[in-house]
């Protein structure tokens, strides 16, 4: 059974769920190993361990702290050069995504971005679904060259248990020039809110133009805490300062792909749909009966979303006293 290589994508030594699901996924491949690469990430094995990972290659280096993503692709390129493995799986984030371009360089390999979905094929590789040109097309491909390199967005499965006890195989990386030619100097936390991040949450709920104020985004925020939910905005929002730009939803701010997605006050130009299309069912709330986001949704409400949003909430904490 083919190895697959798994980055970790972890905070201080807590997994984050994308890298979960690439585990569930890689499942369907080969046999997962999980890349961990930093320090103080022993905390990590067992979660990996209990989604399946056979094996974890621990790379505990203080450059992984210190330095860019070029630890972790030397870290992926080294240990693929080892051991030949079946694919190399990567979260969809910003620095996956240049994780993985340089991966794919440095072995000589094709590269898979965005898939919303993974799939053994006929030869057993792997065989993604990705939706593009502004999520208007599903397309599938497969790598033709190489090690088959791919990033998959958040949410493209549930994260599943399959526990084992892994091997733990630490490993000591030469790492090249390009590795220390960038080094962080200043971290500064961002602050979290109890809500979920953006693009892991299950359920979004997103404001637009609808909304109509800063001020009012509390009944955004509300329907969204009632249903465990992070929240988006439109960019007509953000433009308009109601909302932080970080919650912007959409072709230019973030992909999101949930089970269920909320627009509520949002008319779903071109723009927007590019950013949330592949969520799997998508709820509008509109009082434009001919707003294109009609169109998208597999259910539509046509009201003030001031009076049918309340009354969701009423309806959620009724059925659950």
């Amino acid at each position: 059974m083919a190895e697959i290589l798994v980055l970790v994508d972890h905070l201080d030594g807590t997994v984050r769920k994308p890298t979960l699901e690439l585990l569930t996924l890689a499942r369907r491949l080969g046999e997962p190993s999980a890349v961990l690469v930093g320090p103080g990430t022993e905390p990590a094995i067992e979660a990996l361990g209990r989604h399946g990972a056979h094996k974890v290659y621990v790379v505990d280096a203080p450059e992984a702290e210190n330095l860019l993503v070029t630890p972790a692709v030397d870290a992926l390129a080294q240990i693929a050069a080892d051991t030949s493995p079946g694919a190399i799986l990567l979260p969809s984030s910003p620095d996956g995504k240049e994780t993985a371009a340089r991966v794919a360089l440095r072995l000589g390999s094709g590269l898979i971005t965005d898939a919303v979905d993974i799939t053994a094929g006929g030869d057993g590789g792997p065989v993604t679904e990705q939706s593009v040109f502004a999520a208007t097309y599903q397309v599938t491909a497969h790598v033709t060259r190489g090690v088959p390199v791919i990033t998959v967005k958040p949410n493209a499965t549930a994260p599943e248990p399959a526990p084992v006890t892994p091997e733990v195989e630490k490993r000591d990386i030469a790492f090249g020039p390009a590795a220390t030619s960038a080094r962080i100097v200043s971290r500064t936390p961002r602050e979290r809110g109890d809500r979920p991040e953006l693009t892991e949450a299950d359920i979004v709920v997103s404001g637009g133009r609808g909304v109509n104020g800063a001020e009012n985004f509390v009944v955004i925020e509300r329907v969204a805490d009632t249903l465990g939910a992070a929240v988006g905005a439109s960019r007509a929002a953000v433009d308009a300062g109601w909302y932080p730009h970080s919650h912007q939803v959409g072709q230019t701010g973030t992909q999101v792909s949930p089970q269920l997605y909320l627009a509520a006050g949002i008319s779903g130009a071109i723009q927007h749909r590019a950013g949330m299309q592949t969520s799997r069912t998508i709820v509008a709330v509109n009082k434009d009966k001919d707003a294109p986001i009609f169109e998208l949704a597999d259910y539509g409400v046509v009201g003030d979303l001031f009076q049918v949003l309340p009354q969701l909430v009423e309806e959620i904490e009724r059925r659950r006293s």
